[in-house]
């Protein structure tokens, strides 16, 4: 049976056409409703710290502005962090959560991996992995999930061993996890895209061709990349320096990227979220007209929730994307 309610909550946020696929959709796992794949752009925040009295998400009136909240991390172990206080709660609480936040237009994905994991490396099995991930996507109840892959040793090593484990990682995902129902995400830093042959193995642009099209879009990790990459709006949009050729946003899109997909990813302060790579949400917010101008729509990704909130977003979209 579909839920009236969550009907009626997908055709105020979506719109008719979307309720019409909602209703003649089958019921599945956990699952009342399917929801569209939201369009760009694509307002994100992570949440990986510890806060008092959080339960996994906070209230919706604190991320007010983003349409994606990302629990951190779902280990090939099992979840960890935010991703663990919510499986920790009730179906019914659960439940509860969700609904305010399909009511306030936010969909909740978990995130994989991070830089604690290291599945290429450390040999786990691409299949195994993710039928568990996608078994827990859909038991645990949330929107899809985010491949925050930081194998660095994998990638760097070159012979096409870590772009293979994504390749039939993300394939076996998609099997689960239908486009359409549900989101699928990645989050590669920058450099992964650029476009000298650096990489023996091809890194993300490899990653892209062979199943980008089961990727929603990326969220792109212009950070921790060095104190001075990616920091000013030119080297973050349009040229890249010669340390990263290749790796700023329309550079990106250039290799063959769809400019919706390069979701622009920042950390929420200069020190405590990233080690380098900041820049003032005022900047950014100039950055991303830049952007704009020149036809990119992705939206913005951020780490992290508390650092980050309302008022973070809503600066950074004040001039592009106004609420």
């Amino acid at each position: 049976m579909v839920s009236l309610t969550f009907a009626r909550i997908a055709a105020l946020l979506y719109g008719p056409l979307c309720i019409t696929a909602v209703l003649s959709a089958p019921v599945q796992e956990s699952r009342d409703v399917p929801l569209a794949t939201p369009a760009a752009p694509h307002w994100v925040i992570y949440t990986d710290e510890w806060v008092p009295n959080e339960n996994g998400a906070p209230n919706t009136t604190e991320v007010q502005g983003y349409n994606v909240f990302i629990l951190s991390f779902l280990l090939a172990s099992g979840p960890s962090d935010q991703a663990s206080s919510w499986a920790s709660l009730t179906a019914t609480e659960r439940s509860q959560i969700k609904s305010s936040y399909a009511a306030a237009g936010i969909r909740l994905i978990v995130s994989a991996f991070g830089a604690t994991e290291t599945p290429t490396s450390s040999g786990t099995d691409p299949v195994s992995a993710a039928n568990t991930m996608a078994a827990w996507v859909k038991k645990y109840d949330v929107d899809g999930i985010d491949v925050d892959y930081e194998d660095f040793d994998a990638i760097n090593k070159g012979d096409g061993s870590a772009e293979k484990w994504l390749i039939e990682f993300t394939k076996q995902l998609r099997s689960h996890l239908p486009s359409g129902r549900y989101i699928v995400t990645h989050a590669p830093v920058a450099p992964w895209f650029r476009n000298d042959n650096y990489y023996g193995g091809g890194a993300y642009l490899k990653v892209h061709t062979e199943v980008g099209s089961n990727i929603d879009w990326y969220n792109v990790q212009f950070y921790n990349q060095g104190t001075t990459e990616y920091t000013t709006c030119d080297s973050l949009i349009n040229h890249s320096s010669s340390t990263y050729p290749g790796s700023a946003v329309l550079e990106i899109a250039a290799s063959g990227v769809n400019m919706s997909k390069i979701v622009i990813g920042k950390p929420a302060k200069a020190s405590g979220d990233a080690n380098n790579g900041y820049i003032d949400p005022s900047l950014l917010a100039k950055c991303l007209v830049m952007a704009k101008k020149q036809g990119w729509d992705a939206g913005v990704m951020v780490w992290e929730f508390p650092d980050a909130a309302a008022d973070w977003i809503k600066t950074v979209r004040s001039r592009a994307w106004p609420e």
